[in-house]
């Protein structure tokens, strides 16, 4: 019998393990080009949890968990922000899989959550992140029709 992927809204009783998967990310994410920056400028910082519980009961975020068989094996976060002429951009700040359920479609079902939450928000955009030489992320995003808008360059100077 096949696994069945699902994607629904997450629940306080998600929280543990929506962190549990945050903290996987960040370790992740810092080893790539790139990584140590976002790292220490966007990255979640400790402890993680009670963050997530205030996005959790924030009306301008969204947090969806996927799910392999009703266990939580992904999580998303998106959030609108108004911008100075008034629109919303939609902005999807997390998005991790654990490694061993990437590619059976619970990533997708995630990202396709939260841009439609963006949709239905009335948001003129959605924006995230891939880092450099991320070639997977980059090509997950090009597949939801996020392209890239901007390219931030950096040179350490220690």
């Amino acid at each position: 019998m096949a696994a069945e992927e699902g994607c629904r809204p997450a629940e306080p009783a998600d929280l543990p393990r929506i962190a549990e998967l945050a903290a996987q990310a960040i370790v992740e994410l810092s080893g790539l080009r790139g990584g140590q920056v976002w790292m220490r400028q966007s990255a979640r910082s400790e402890p993680i949890e009670p963050v997530l519980a205030r996005q959790l009961a924030d009306a301008d975020a969204h947090l969806v968990v996927g799910t392999l068989d009703g266990t939580v094996m992904a999580y998303g976060v998106a959030r609108s922000d108004r911008l100075r002429d008034g629109g919303l951009l939609g902005v999807v700040d997390d998005l991790y899989t654990e490694p061993g359920c990437r590619e059976v479609g619970i990533g997708e079902l995630v990202m396709q959550a939260l841009v439609d939450w963006c949709r239905e928000r009335g948001c003129f955009g959605v924006d995230s992140l891939a880092l450099p030489g991320d070639r997977h992320t980059k090509n997950f995003f090009e597949s939801f029709g996020l392209v890239a808008r901007a390219i931030v360059v950096h040179k350490p100077l220690t």
